[in-house]
Order: structure tokens, then C-alpha cells, then sequence
């Protein structure tokens, strides 16, 4: 028996496939080749074009077969680094995967690139709960109810004026 495991387009060695228990949509297709069945839990395709929609100019036009090659690829990529982190966890006999685990992950898979946005994501994510911790505490409102922060809005990647802040 081989020591390569396939993870779905990625040999490993000796490495389990990892198991995902999403609620992402689900498809089966089977393989013509042996006749084996694989389940795929693919992203959300409406998220996937979204965020596709979301770094294109506003007159662009995504056709349906785009949508569904970078869904897949998105979720190959996803469970890729998640199934790295998650063998970090495993070692280390944790059960709860966290921001600096996939950013190890995506170091260890040689996606430096990644790995230096996604620390400083985390940098400013960190920030921006403890701020509304602490005005949440205090009662930060004018009226005395608590404050929200649109976290997502505050961290978006597609704002360059956020891209520029974190460099320093």
C-alpha cells in the first residue's frame, strides 16, 4: 500500500483526508474511470460569485462555468489549508482550529503571500474586537446600549485604503 493519500487533486504523504462536515452545497459525481463515488461539499456558489463580483469592475459580466471552476477551486483551497491546520491541531491534540493555525498552515504550504495578508487580517481583527469589548463594557453609547462595529466592513480587502494602513 502507498503512503500518498490523493486529497482530491493534492498527493500527501501519509496524511488522512481530512473529513468535512459543512453545510456548503453538496454534489456526487462518480468516477468513470472505477466506478467510485465522491461526494463533493462545495462553497456556497452564490457566495463564491459574490466575491468574484466584488473584485471586478461593476460593468463585468461572470459567466455561469467561471462561477462553478472557482467554486471548486475555492474549495479545494479551502480544505487544503484547513486539512494542513487541522493536522497542526492534531498534533498538538487541540480541537479548535484558529486564525494563527490556517496562517501557519499557508506558510507551511509554501503560500507566503497569504500568510503575510491573513497575519495582519488577524492584527486588525484583534484590534477591532477589543475595541468594541471595551466599549461594550463601558456602555460606549450615547443612550447607554452597546456599540456594534461592522467588523467585515472595517477589514474588507477590497478597500485600498485598508491595504495601505497595514503595511507599516
Amino acid at each position: 500500500m502507498s503512503d500518498n493519500i490523493n486529497f482530491t487533486g493534492f498527493a500527501q504523504l501519509g496524511q488522512p483526508q481530512p473529513q468535512s462536515h459543512s453545510r456548503a452545497s453538496s454534489s456526487t459525481t462518480q468516477d468513470a474511470n472505477n466506478g467510485v463515488r465522491h461526494d463533493n461539499n462545495l462553497l456556497p456558489i452564490a457566495n463564491v460569485g459574490r466575491i468574484m463580483k466584488d473584485a471586478l469592475p461593476p460593468q463585468a459580466k461572470i459567466s455561469k462555468h467561471a462561477k462553478e471552476a472557482i467554486q471548486e477551486c475555492a474549495t479545494e483551497f479551502v480544505g487544503f489549508v484547513t486539512g494542513e491546520a487541522s493536522e497542526r491541531c492534531r498534533r498538538e491534540r487541540r480541537k479548535i482550529i484558529n486564525g494563527d493555525d490556517i496562517s501557519h498552515a499557508m506558510r507551511s504550504l509554501g503560500l507566503d503571500h497569504y500568510t503575510d495578508a491573513m497575519r495582519r487580517y488577524l492584527q486588525r481583527y484583534r484590534k477591532t474586537e477589543e475595541l468594541a469589548a471595551a466599549l461594550n463594557r463601558g456602555g460606549g453609547g450615547r443612550d447607554g446600549r452597546a456599540i456594534q462595529i461592522d467588523v467585515r466592513a472595517e477589514l474588507s480587502i477590497f478597500k485600498g485604503s485598508n491595504q495601505q494602513d497595514d503595511r507599516d
